[in-house]
C-alpha cells in the first residue's frame, strides 16, 4: 500500500501533513478485507439473539462475580460458573467468526503500527514513558 501525496500536501506544514496521511491510513484500513470482514463478523453478533442473550447472561455473571471478588466471597464454583458461560458464549458461531476475525485485524493492525514505530524507534502500541521505566 503507498499513500500518493499532491502537489498541495507537500506544501502543508509537517503537522498538517501528518494528520492527513494519518486520515488516509485510517481509510485505507476500513478497506482492508481484515477490516471488512471485522466489521461483517459485529454486525452479525449485534444482529444474532442468541449471541446477545448470551453475551447478557455472561456479563451478569461477569459483574456478579467480580462483585463478589471484591467483597472476598468469591468461590472457585463461581469462578467455574462464569468461565463456563463465557464458553458457552465463544462457542456461538457468529462469536467464533467474531473473535477470529477480530485477532486477525489486531495482527493487521500490530503489523501497521510496527512499521510506523520503526523509523521513530518508538513503539506507540506499548506505553509511553519516560527512559528509566523498568
Amino acid at each position: 500500500m503507498s499513500i500518493e501525496t499532491t502537489p498541495e500536501s507537500d506544501d502543508l506544514p509537517p503537522a498538517a501533513r501528518v494528520t492527513e496521511l494519518a486520515s488516509d491510513l485510517g481509510d485505507a484500513i476500513a478497506e482492508l478485507p481484515a477490516y471488512r470482514e471485522f466489521a461483517e463478523a459485529k454486525q452479525a453478533v449485534e444482529d444474532s439473539e442468541e449471541a446477545q442473550e448470551k453475551i447478557k447472561t455472561f456479563e451478569q455473571k461477569r459483574e456478579e462475580f467480580m462483585l463478589a471478588r471484591q467483597t472476598g466471597n468469591a468461590s472457585n464454583d463461581d469462578l467455574r460458573e462464569l468461565q463456563a458461560a463465557q464458553e458457552e458464549l465463544h462457542d456461538i458461531d457468529v462469536m467464533s467468526d467474531y473473535l477470529r476475525t477480530q485477532s486477525d485485524l489486531e495482527l493487521q493492525l500490530q503489523e501497521l503500527n510496527e512499521m510506523i514505530s520503526a523509523p521513530l524507534s518508538v513503539d506507540f502500541g506499548e506505553k509511553a514513558g519516560g527512559c528509566c521505566q523498568d
